[in-house]
């Protein structure tokens, strides 16, 4: 209970336009927020501008906070939910791209994501394995994908992801269940040589 005091008398603050407030907030959260976004957009730009974009919408949003859920859990949700935005827009125009240069002979050459990407949480030891994970991840279900990348990637209990969702735990349970047993049909079909098996689409942190 004390948490979530603190919690809002922080967020009062920052609605009061209090800056040493609002310092502290990004300075607890920012890191978190931003490991957890570039997980999604695998871009570190990107992931840089959709950071500034969740603590302009704390600022924003300071005065409807109520404390029904903790501090930390609000501003994931904010995350996730921007990361997710951010990737329904660029899927979007990638198909739109695609599409017109089906049609147009003088259309440039398009650009597709890298997937060589490695979180910068990941230990150097890991790092092959995680490039290899990453290429598939964007293929789960949004759903699947959250609850992956929040427990997997992120480490969060899974009781806290189901609250960043608004989803039960029975639900993130049966989420990552789905989503590690379509990780690994996915690696085994794209690089059976490997032998790359279910534990390796588990923590990768």
């Amino acid at each position: 209970m004390s948490e979530r005091k603190d919690d809002l008398a922080l967020i009062n603050d920052i609605a009061k336009g209090n800056d040493r407030s609002l310092k502290l907030l990004y300075d607890t959260y920012a890191s978190k927020a931003f490991n957890t976004i570039i997980s999604f957009t695998k871009n570190e730009e990107d992931a840089e501008e959709l950071l500034q974009d969740v603590f302009m919408s704390v600022v924003e949003n300071a005065c409807t906070f109520r404390g029904d859920s903790t501090l930390s859990t609000w501003i994931y949700r904010m995350a996730v939910n921007k990361s997710l935005d951010f990737l329904r827009k660029k899927n979007t125009q990638k198909r739109y791209g695609i599409f017109t240069s089906i049609y147009k002979k003088d259309s440039t050459e398009l650009h597709f994501d890298k997937t060589d990407f490695v979180h910068p949480g990941v230990r150097l030891e890991q790092k092959e394995n995680a490039k290899i994970l990453f290429s598939v991840i964007d293929q789960l279900s949004e759903n699947q994908k959250t609850a992956f990348l929040l427990t997997q990637v992120e480490g969060l209990p899974q009781q806290e992801v189901a609250d960043i969702m608004k989803v039960t735990r029975k639900s993130v349970a049966s989420l990552l269940q789905r989503a590690k047993a379509n990780l690994k049909k996915e690696l085994e079909r794209l690089y059976p040589s490997r032998g790359i098996n279910k534990k390796r689409t588990s923590k990768v942190i």
